[in-house]
This record gives C-alpha cells, sequence and structure tokens, in this order.
C-alpha cells in the first residue's frame, strides 16, 4: 500500500534545503499524496452540492479566542492612512458573512496563519479545509468528517492512519465520547461535580486535577485546568484504533458554538480525533449576535489579562451574524490529515514549501 513505504521515515533536521533535488524527491510522493487528496475532497463536496468559495484573507481580526495568536499588518487605504489589518487565523468570519448573504452549503481549503505556533503538529501557516451546512444540524457534520476520512485514505491507498505509534482506522465508525465521559474513562475526573456555574468549580477541578498529578498554577483558571487536562490525560486516548468524536464541550469552551438544547451545561460542539491527533473542530453555530459580543468581550478579556494584548471585534461579522440562518460548521486540519494518511511524522513532510525559520532563514 502507499502509505506503508512511509514507515521507517521521519522528520528529522537536514543539512540540505527543502530545495535541493534530493530532499525534494524524498519528499515528493507525500507531496503527490497531498494533490491527491485535495482533488478527491473537491470532488466528494461537489457531489454533496457544496460551492468552493474564496475567503479573503486579510480581515479586521484575525478571530476573538483568547489562545490565538494573528499575523498583523499595516493596510494603507485609500486616504493614505495605514491602518492594522491581520491574516486570518480561520476563514470563519468571512464564510459565516456569505451564509448571511444567502449561500447554503460552502467549503474552502484556506490558507491559514497562527503566530506562536510552531511544532510536529502546528505551522505557523497552514491549510484548514472549512465547511457550512446551512439548516443543517452539528451531528450532519459527523457524518461528513467519517466521509472525509474514507476519501483520504482512499485517495493516499491507506488502510491505516499512524502517528507516533498509535494506529487507527480510518474507514471504522467512529466512537462518539462525550467531554464529559473521556474525562472519566481517562483521567478519572468528574468534570461536572457541581455545576458550572459554581464559584467554587474551579478550587474542585484543581483539586481532582492535582491527585492525578497535573500541575495546576495559582492563577490558573478553571479553562485553564480543563485545558491541560485535556492535552495531558484525554487526547492521547482518542481516536485509537478507530476515530473518536469528542462531542459536548462545556459551554465556556466552545466560544462560537450554540446551547444544547438538551443540556444547558454543554455546548454544540465535538472535534474529531485519530492517532490521538486533533484533526477537525465543528459547532452548531451561534447566530446570536447580542451574545456572540459579550462572548467575544470575555475572550479578549481574558487574551488582555494573559498576554497583554487584545484584538478588535470585527463589527462586519456581528452585523452579519444577525442575518445568517440556523447553520452548522466544521474547521479541519488538512495537513494534519494528510500527515496521518501517509504515516508522516511532522508537519513540515506535507506542505510543499514549508515556513522558514526565522533563526536560520530558511526551511528546515
Amino acid at each position: 500500500m502507499f502509505a506503508q513505504s512511509f514507515l521507517r521515515t521521519c522528520h528529522l533536521p537536514s543539512a540540505s534545503p527543502v530545495w535541493s533535488k534530493s530532499r525534494h524527491a524524498d519528499r515528493r510522493p507525500r507531496l503527490l499524496a497531498r494533490a491527491k487528496i485535495i482533488g478527491a475532497l473537491r470532488k466528494h463536496f461537489d457531489a454533496e452540492g457544496f460551492i468552493e468559495v474564496e475567503p479573503a484573507i486579510l480581515q479586521a481580526s484575525p478571530g476573538n479566542e483568547a489562545h490565538l495568536h494573528g499575523f498583523a499588518t499595516a493596510m494603507i487605504g485609500s486616504d493614505a492612512v495605514a491602518r492594522t489589518a491581520y491574516l486570518h487565523t480561520s476563514p470563519e468570519f468571512a464564510m459565516k458573512k456569505l451564509l448571511a448573504a444567502g449561500e447554503r452549503r460552502i467549503y474552502a481549503f484556506s490558507r491559514v496563519f497562527r503566530n506562536r505556533e510552531r511544532g510536529a503538529l502546528h505551522a505557523p501557516e497552514f491549510t484548514m479545509l472549512e465547511w457550512y451546512r446551512a439548516g443543517a444540524g452539528y451531528e450532519k457534520l459527523m457524518s461528513d468528517c467519517a466521509e472525509i476520512l474514507e476519501v483520504a485514505a482512499k485517495s493516499a491507498m491507506a488502510t491505516r492512519f499512524a502517528f507516533r505509534g498509535q494506529e487507527c482506522d480510518p474507514l471504522a465508525p467512529p466512537e462518539r465520547l462525550s467531554v464529559c465521559d473521556a474525562f472519566a474513562r481517562h483521567a478519572g475526573i468528574d468534570l461536572f461535580a457541581r455545576q458550572l456555574d459554581d464559584p467554587s468549580d474551579r478550587d474542585l477541578l484543581a483539586s481532582q486535577a492535582a491527585t492525578k498529578g497535573i500541575r495546576v498554577a495559582v492563577d490558573d483558571t478553571w479553562s485553564d485546568i480543563f485545558s491541560r487536562i485535556l492535552s495531558e490525560k484525554v487526547e492521547p486516548r482518542l481516536g485509537i484504533g478507530r476515530p473518536t468524536l469528542l462531542c459536548d464541550y462545556p459551554v465556556s469552551e466552545a466560544a462560537l458554538a450554540r446551547v444544547s438544547a438538551g443540556d444547558s451545561r454543554v455546548a454544540e460542539r465535538f472535534e474529531l480525533y485519530a492517532c490521538g491527533v486533533e484533526l477537525a473542530n465543528a459547532f452548531g453555530e451561534l447566530t446570536d449576535a447580542a451574545e456572540q459580543r459579550r462572548r467575544f468581550e470575555r475572550e479578549m478579556s481574558e487574551k488582555q489579562r494573559v498576554y497583554g494584548h487584545a484584538y478588535p471585534l470585527d463589527e462586519d461579522f456581528l452585523d452579519a451574524l444577525a442575518h445568517m440562518p440556523e447553520a452548522s460548521g466544521a474547521a479541519l486540519g488538512f495537513d494534519r490529515l494528510v500527515m496521518l494518511a501517509c504515516r508522516a511524522q511532522h508537519i513540515d513532510d506535507v506542505q510543499w514549501t514549508p515556513v522558514f525559520d526565522p533563526a536560520s532563514g530558511r526551511a528546515e
């Protein structure tokens, strides 16, 4: 099988640049697989009645989640005044404006930019596959995710996905697991021991985390502790053997999702995992502009507290949100999908031209 030829390969620093013929030849099979997967996914979405769109990259705001970091630039307008603009961290705001304008099913392969992110699974510039369904519940996106895994696997002739010794059958029906159940199963922690709006929640979660050997700082918030438990104890155990759909996130951890009709403590958000790797993030979209503004302001207040700066709100987006239909949307890290299908160990291995390292001035 195609993917089996990558079993013994891994990403290691190289003395030769990525543009050298020998190194490019080593990388080329994965890059061709990338091209096949993207082509097959385009056919898949087209067959489902989607329209491919091209969201603008320059935006008034890079996004308003506390721990996402954007790249800023100066845009000189017709009045010759330079104003700050940002490279988007996601095409989400622009695509939701298209939903407000009347589009019903749209998808995009977008180059997105996130500062402070570099590692085996992170790059400051990468490709995001994002799609929206107007009038559809977010459960429909779960079946979309299963179909995307199948398309990618068949395109790369991969019978198994793999990463760092973990494997997953991409054709197996995904397991659906709530965040609460995942914390109990993999961390031994009762996430909802008390209501989330109880002020003592933070201390209770901190106490439970400490008993499991998880470091907790004095100034950690409930969300900080939640994220650390998730990354250290839960995520590495998801998507092993078969994909996992981690759903029913606490409302505080789903800034752009609507609250679940069945449980006000959780939101309509799920993430797709394979081989312990997060691949996709999906929402039943929040369309209440006033509530969205409150959530963004809360996120930016936290960003100011932690990082000493915040981003502006996209007022045009908030205006459009009031006209957006009920919809569900998902964002998938396309490079990660290719990595798992090709058994690559580093995101640079599946990017045609990896982002350069500022320290060396070249892609390593």
